[in-house]
């Protein structure tokens, strides 16, 4: 697995605002992996497009869509895009690794050689939609025709649907819509679970009933995806289960559940609507107030029992929001933070912008405290050694950035509205972007620097 992530998704009706959410925490390994934030141009998106991971090539349609993209700082093994925003106010976010099955992989294997994969998705599929379903056909469409090389999940979002999309061995796939007022989420598993083909919430490659039939892979009566082709494995229960337990637990207070249930359900129904705060705090979480948290208390033996979403392997959080109580052109927001989730601050960057702010932008595989993505990786590592100690600092941190940058939003929201011209808008919410990465670069440095003081307070070295 390159990138193991967590997914968060909710309906316009179950959020605060009426907005649409698809929300991803990008992971990797404990190697660093750097990432920018950038707006792809049309004339900069490729038309002649060939993968490093595999021997895919194809050419790409001439009428490419600017989009917002966080791909990785060092591109020598491919874009690995991440998820980002288009002009047509639709979102995409690619890929949650997940897991399956021999009996699946028996039927149809992985194409190795030519398929695509995370390093592809959203450079062929983003620039090219007009709306979530129009991103759901496609996907599939390139995955019947050329393949996968891995299992993964895939979110889109409109101004009125969201939908989640799952591959199957190498050429099959699965998409479902989550309803207006329901929540998803989905750590590293086949997530889909109760299914109905005759649906207008659903949709699949053409051949997939006759896939299962023919090679007899449903174990049920009835259509349960998770247990046709996903895994049930004693890793599954550690690495995956309990982060779906924890936010159900957190947001729809399920409170019978277990962390290694393995029937978790899939559709959730928040217990009040969500707010981006909401969402933020679930993707930050750790296992807090419970004996699993590694920051607490409980028994040594339990405390690392099972995997957070929160962790040193955080790379980015981004949580794609498409507004429908603003006009089009200032619908799409991207938030964004890098680094561990412990430790970092979302920021509401508009979409449809001319550029991206070179604090965010200007990512090196080289350590600089200018950057977001190593600033904020510094203030974890300090971080991680006494979180209670430093808990009230990050917490107060938080609220101060995503509340001034929430300020400048309602501004330029105002302001929009008197702009009747799209490149002078796209200007002024460059440059709003522009104030709010400030901000969040300011307020870090701020928090780094109190973090250092207090260090020092209990050095061991001291007479």
């Amino acid at each position: 697995m390159k990138h193991t992530c967590t997914t968060f998704l909710a309906g316009k009706a179950a959020t605060l605002d009426g907005s649409t959410l698809i929300c991803r925490q990008e992971d990797y390994g404990n190697a660093f992996d750097p990432q920018r934030f950038v707006v792809v141009d049309p004339k900069d998106q490729p038309r002649h497009y060939a993968s490093k991971t595999t021997k895919f090539r194809l050419e790409l349609p001439d009428n490419p869509l600017k989009y917002t993209s966080v791909p990785d700082a060092d591109n020598s093994a491919g874009v690995f895009a991440a998820g980002g925003i288009n002009a047509a106010n639709v979102a995409m976010t690619a890929t949650e690794t997940a897991t399956t099955n021999a009996r699946v992989l028996g039927a149809d294997p992985y194409n190795t050689e030519s398929g695509i994969g995370e390093e592809d998705f959203v450079v062929l599929v983003l620039p090219y939609i007009k709306s979530a379903r129009e991103g759901v056909k496609r996907l599939g469409h390139l995955l019947e025709q050329y393949g996968t090389y891995e299992s993964n999940g895939i979110a889109f979002s409109d101004h009125d649907e969201v939908w989640y999309f799952e591959t199957i061995g190498g050429h099959h796939w699965a998409a479902q819509k989550i309803p207006d007022d329901a929540y998803v989420i989905a750590p590293n598993q086949f997530n889909i679970a109760d299914y109905d083909f005759e649906s207008d919430s659903s949709m699949y490659s053409a051949d997939l009933p006759t896939f299962i039939k023919q090679h007899h892979l449903n174990p049920e009566h009835g259509l349960n995806l998770r247990e046709i082709f996903g895994s049930r494995t004693a890793s599954d229960a550690r690495y995956n289960y309990p982060r779906a337990w924890y936010v159900q637990r957190l947001l729809s207070d399920e409170a019978e559940q277990q962390p290694t249930d393995q029937d978790l359900p899939f559709i959730c129904h928040p217990k009040h609507k969500l707010a981006i705060e909401d969402v933020k705090q679930a993707m930050s979480s750790h296992f807090q107030q419970t004996d699993y948290d590694p920051y607490g208390h409980g028994p040594i033996n339990e405390r690392q029992k099972y995997r957070p979403i929160a962790l040193n392997r955080n790379l980015e959080i981004h949580m794609l929001q498409i507004r429908n109580h603003v006009p089009d052109s200032i619908a799409g927001v991207h938030w964004l933070a890098f680094g561990p989730n412990t430790f970092n601050a979302v920021v509401p960057f508009y979409a449809n912008i001319d550029d991206t702010p070179a604090p965010y932008k200007n990512t090196t595989g080289d350590f600089d405290l200018q950057n977001m993505y190593w600033l904020t990786h510094t203030i974890a590592a300090l971080g991680d050694q006494n979180y209670q100690r430093y808990e009230m600092m990050e917490e107060a941190f938080e609220q101060t950035v995503v509340a001034v940058c929430r300020q400048l939003q309602e501004q330029m929201d105002a302001k929009a509205a008197d702009i009747e011209d799209q490149s002078l808008l796209s200007a002024e919410l460059t440059k709003t972007n522009e104030k709010m990465a400030q901000i969040s670069l300011n307020e870090s440095t701020k928090l780094l620097g109190k973090m250092v003081k207090e260090a020092f307070k209990n050095e061991k070295l001291q007479y």
